[in-house]
């Protein structure tokens, strides 16, 4: 016979050995039940928030696809008119090129929101897609002959923005390789 045995009175068998916060360490069944039911409260309480936060997502979505299509659809009037009425078309054009790219960040941030509707997470690489995209649109747009409204763009801004564009370049390549390797 071992101490711990012997510790316990010898052969009987010592009172069951539960997990610990179980009803064999000396709490009671209401206080068991009462704890089942703290569980319950917090996991529905979760639940709810989460399907509340899935709602607003769809939301944000459906109000992004539909901002998205308005844009895309009035700055293909736009155009349309413009060229009808023999006007230069380059300012038009630049417009039009300003608002598919707009078009194209919003959709972007759409499939991000579906991403994160999926997973439960926020995944870096789309909100990194969307950000160069913005970036090379603004490029596009100051450096477009033409543009009005626009005031001549400086070196400095200039330089600003193609060194956002190799940070965000290299946050890409650095994100892709550190999903592989979690793979």
């Amino acid at each position: 016979m071992s101490d711990s045995d012997q510790h316990r009175g010898g052969d009987k068998p010592g009172p069951p050995m539960g997990p610990p916060g179980s009803v064999s360490e000396g709490r009671s069944p209401a206080d068991e039940s009462r704890k089942k039911h703290d569980i319950r409260t917090v996991g529905g309480s979760i639940w709810a928030l989460e399907h509340a936060q899935d709602i607003v997502t769809v939301c944000v979505g459906v109000v992004l696809i539909v901002l998205a299509a308005a844009l895309l659809v009035s700055g293909i009037y736009d155009f349309v008119i413009t060229v009808s009425q023999k006007k230069p078309i380059l300012d038009e054009a630049t417009f039009l090129l300003d608002r598919v790219l707009l078009v194209l960040i919003l959709v972007e941030i759409v499939h991000t929101v579906a991403l994160s509707l999926r997973a439960h997470r926020l995944i870096a690489q789309p909100f990194i897609i969307v950000g160069l995209v913005a970036v090379i649109r603004r490029i596009l747009f100051v450096l477009t002959p033409g543009a009005t409204g626009q005031p001549p763009v400086g070196t400095a801004e200039l330089a600003l923005l193609l060194a956002m564009v190799a940070v965000f370049v290299a946050a890409l390549i650095a994100v892709s390789r550190f999903e592989k390797r979690e793979e």
